[in-house]
């Protein structure tokens, strides 16, 4: 797909995505997660992320929520444990309204206190919900496990000790150690011209002031293989499996994310799902995911079970991680599976949101933003060589650490 990308004085870029369409998105990505967070400060990225709906130097919440919906505009944004992204899907002629609230809320916010009491209370109900569902508490604590001690174990929403201890001054300093202004991507896919784009794009975010200072980030330290079971007041048992693993930039990316579309990601025909569940009935979701993160990567699976199931679906799921470290793939299957994942990112690029923030974080990520051929001819170039060597490291049960939420029976 076409694209322009326009670098202001400060270090921020701005990233053009012609498309003829009525209705736009886009998207702004500050390279700053919970991994910058101090142990103290857990959630901090999290709870900014909040607040900035709340107030800025000219506009109250009302007037920051107002802005666009009174267009039919959506305004929404998340925080992972490197980005901060704020994004916004409007119709064309209100892309100046958009980039300037975005320039608004970012750099323009002012905490007040009485907000930060209120956010963080609203906070506290998130943790409580997140923790009544064992399903997603789970991978927060199942990360915490492969990176203990290391702030990729910790979970973005924070604990209700560090979220209730937060300051105005935690988010002030975070903001101005994180915040680099050549790590922040202004990106829109839209019906504009790129002269029109830019022109918009530089009155709002030109007047930024720099902040180039380089961010210091430690890589986390290979983890320890541990199985852990942890008794809860559940009505069946939740599981996850995984290890550290390939980062964006390894060699083997491409190709862990081929294995583990095949064996448990997007579709009803993954390997673990037509083996566990079609086959056995054993569980009604069982699925794996890879995240390739800036100097590591996550591999996990997760699946719910009856207790009394749980050996059987242990066994069924070790007899095919040594079926697939045996049995290299043959041509036909290797091809098979590369037509599949390719279909299904092709079919991703309808979701023009999901792709101008993937294309905003492949600039951060690499500097470049590589286009459909490309990311093709990289799966295609995965050998049956590659995944067998990718399957026997990284499902390797000697390496696997496993959590498991185990019914008490109470």
């Amino acid at each position: 797909m076409e694209y322009n990308v326009h670098t202001l004085s400060n270090g921020i870029r701005l990233l053009h995505v012609p498309f003829s369409s009525p209705i736009s998105h886009a998207c702004i990505i500050i390279n700053s997660g919970s991994r910058d967070e101090e142990e103290q400060q857990m959630g901090l990225a999290h709870f900014i992320e909040h607040l900035i709906f709340k107030r800025t130097e000219k506009r109250n919440t009302n007037q920051i929520l107002n802005r666009l919906e009174s267009v039919g505009a959506d305004l929404n944004a998340y925080t992972t444990k490197e980005y901060t992204c704020i994004h916004a899907s409007f119709l064309n002629p209100y892309l100046d309204r958009t980039l300037e609230l975005f320039n608004d809320i970012v750099f323009h916010s002012v905490f007040p206190e009485d907000e930060m009491e209120k956010e963080k209370s609203v906070i506290l109900d998130e943790i409580t919900s997140y923790l009544d569902q064992p399903e997603e508490a789970i991978n927060d604590d199942f990360e915490d496990q492969l990176f203990a001690g290391h702030p990729f174990g910790r979970n973005i929403l924070g604990t209700p000790k560090t979220v209730n201890a937060l300051t105005r001054k935690d988010i002030l300093n975070f903001i101005a150690a994180n915040y680099k202004t050549d790590e922040i991507v202004v990106a829109v896919i839209g019906n504009y011209s790129l002269n029109k784009f830019v022109k918009i794009g530089a009155k709002h975010f030109e007047p930024v002031p720099a902040n180039l200072s380089p961010k210091i980030r430690i890589a986390p330290k290979p983890s320890i293989t541990q199985n852990v079971v942890v008794e809860k007041q559940i009505s069946q048992a939740h599981v996850m499996m995984g290890t550290q693993a390939y980062s964006l930039h390894h060699p083997y990316k491409a190709g862990l994310l081929l294995l583990n579309n095949m064996l448990g990601g997007t579709g009803m025909s993954s390997i673990l799902n037509l083996q566990i569940r079609e086959k056995y009935g054993i569980a009604y979701t069982i699925e794996s995911n890879y995240s390739p993160l800036s100097d590591t990567g996550i591999f996990a699976l997760y699946f719910g079970t009856d207790q009394e199931k749980l050996d059987k679906a242990f066994s069924l799921i070790s007899k095919e991680f040594k079926k697939i470290k045996a049995n290299p793939l043959t041509e036909i299957q290797l091809q098979k599976a590369k037509n599949k994942f390719i279909g299904q990112i092709a079919l991703g690029e309808e979701n023009r949101m999901g792709l101008i923030i993937s294309m905003a974080k492949s600039l951060i990520d690499y500097n470049k933003i590589d286009d459909l051929a490309t990311v093709f001819n990289k799966i295609r170039a995965v050998s049956s060589t590659d995944m067998a060597n990718i399957a026997n490291e990284i499902l390797d049960e000697d390496k696997l650490s496993s959590l498991t939420f185990y019914p008490t029976g109470d």
